[in-house]
């Protein structure tokens, strides 16, 4: 039983992040490079960390605000293209962990 609410939930994720991904695509203005890195469910699946990359840099608070912003949207979105019970709550946060990464490894090829 677990292990089928494990995989149901990694198939939710998996779906989010790739419909997130085209959503933000198609709605931003296109002047800043936003990725999604990754996505954390909760384990009853009522509430989701979309994590996002942001090129260039400078543009991290406003790709950010443009996409909480625009989680009403998404939600809508994702109910029209997926067959979904339940959408959980979405919240998008830049991801520290991989701007750590990139700095490790500028880091290491300047050596």
């Amino acid at each position: 039983m677990l292990f089928n609410n494990k995989n149901k939930n990694e198939r939710l994720k998996e779906e989010i992040h790739r419909a997130a991904a085209r959503f933000l695509l198609e709605e931003s203005n296109h002047r800043s490079l936003i990725t999604i890195t990754r996505t954390d469910l909760s384990e009853h699946a009522e509430r989701m960390m979309i994590f996002l990359s942001v090129l260039p840099e400078e543009a991290e608070e406003e790709a950010l605000e443009f996409s909480n912003r625009k989680r009403g949207e998404l939600k809508k979105y994702l109910s029209q293209n997926f067959r979904l019970s339940r959408i959980p709550f979405i919240q998008f946060i830049i991801d520290r962990g991989e701007k750590n990464r990139q700095r490790l490894d500028e880091i290491t090829k300047s050596d």
